[in-house]
């Protein structure tokens, strides 16, 4: 039997009840009083237009089965079948007078283009692993997965390969010449890079010098200019990071002492609660929500086992260069989050209402989950940990069908 607190009209499964006393609302500005009188509130006025709204899918549903009973086998007349799906409100006309406008949205959404993970949000190693795939090392991609062949010698089995690994750097070089072109020359001929008067300088095997063909592609680098230990290049809005350390194994043997190539690869995740998660209770949700505020605090951390060492896993600081005007540049270190809520289906026993009715899950996320989000707009990251920097809550809310459900 699960233990409850009763607040208001809500009997609330009292280990949620203290998580979000304890936790959640210290640091928001909101008064816990205020907080659950809201919270019921929200729930009495919403709840039965969930249900109503679940109610009139039932309905439809209903008359669907009716008509395919009755017309089984592939569809004969389709502009029939269109007015029956009117007639019933599964098609509705589009509303008139309609407008989305958008502010503050983060450069992730709004002008960069890029790849998007989904991870079940109760899962904390693979929540921290997502949100730091921000950035990823294109030398060990390419070693790693098939995108080089293991013909002629390149084999991945076993110890370090250096017929894979010259396969890889060569690789690297030719997506270096594409994506940041030198003014007449490669950079598989480069012996070094340096920053001069603003702009890239590679040196090249044959003792000249080159810039690049397009010099606003140079945002920044790390170390001294004359000897950068990192020279960060754009392209398409999506940043490449060419790291120099001559005193590693594979720096040390590359004329230019490049060690790595490190792209800009997941600019956004949806955590999950919904989809790749199975949250059946209070305990379940509990999980879920705080690995949510671990993640917008920077707390969260998790023991990972690897190699037969144990290290502790949190998340990845942000990437700060000086710019080509001696100016400092901070790349966001994380990929940029969201939370995908439940939809409208689900009920969840952590939160009673009306009696013995089960709280529309949604409904619960949508409250619990912004009100957590508050300490992400508000700062209370540690050592400057921040998911948006133009003060947004992504939320996705998944499976709505048509325009009242959305309403």
């Amino acid at each position: 039997m699960t233990e409850r607190t009763t607040v208001h009209g809500l009997q609330v499964a009292t280990p949620l009840y203290n998580f979000i006393n304890n936790e959640v609302l210290p640091g928001t500005g909101i008064d816990q009083a205020a907080y659950w009188k809201g919270f019921d509130e929200i729930v009495s006025t919403l709840a039965p237009k969930n249900a109503a709204l679940l109610a009139e899918r039932d309905r439809i549903q209903l008359e669907m089965d009716a008509w395919h009973k009755a017309n089984p086998g592939p569809i004969a007349d389709m502009a029939a079948y269109q007015e029956f799906l009117k007639k019933i409100g599964y098609l509705v006309e589009q509303p008139a007078k309609v407008q989305a406008t958008t502010a503050n949205v983060d450069s992730e959404l709004a002008t960069q283009a890029g790849p998007q993970l989904v991870v079940p949000i109760l899962n904390a190693r693979y929540a921290l692993n997502a949100a730091n795939a921000r950035w990823g090392s294109l030398y060990d991609a390419l070693y790693g997965t098939d995108v080089i062949s293991e013909e002629g010698g390149a084999e991945r089995a076993g110890g370090y390969n250096p017929v894979r690994g010259a396969k890889v750097i060569e690789f690297a070089r030719n997506f270096l010449d594409q994506s940041f072109p030198l003014e007449g020359a490669s950079h598989k001929d480069a012996t070094g890079y340096a920053i001069a008067g603003g702009k890239l300088q590679v040196a090249l095997k044959n003792g000249s010098t080159a810039g690049l063909k397009n010099a606003a592609q140079l945002v920044g680098f790390q170390g001294d200019a004359a000897a950068p230990s990192s020279v960060l290049l754009v392209n398409n809005g999506i940043h490449a990071d060419i790291i120099i350390n001559r005193a590693t194994p594979i720096g040390s043997s590359d004329a230019a002492g490049v060690a790595d190539v490190v792209l800009e690869a997941a600019l956004s995740t949806i955590l999950d609660l919904e989809d790749s998660v199975a949250a059946v209770d209070a305990e379940d949700k509990i999980v879920a929500y705080k690995n949510w505020l671990g993640i917008l605090k920077g707390t969260l951390t998790e023991s990972v086992s690897k190699g037969g060492k144990t290290f502790t896993r949190g998340l990845n600081a942000d990437r700060v260069y000086t710019g080509v005007n001696g100016e400092k540049v901070t790349m966001h270190g994380r990929s940029m989050l969201f939370l995908r809520n439940v939809g409208h289906l689900m009920t969840n026993p952590a939160i009673l209402w009306g009696g013995d009715k089960e709280i529309p899950e949604g409904i619960m996320d949508a409250i619990v989950t912004t009100t957590i989000a508050l300490h992400d707009l508000k700062g209370n990251g540690v050592n400057g940990i921040r998911n948006s920097r133009k003060g947004s809550v992504y939320i996705v809310k998944p499976k709505m069908h048509g325009p009242v459900e959305v309403g």
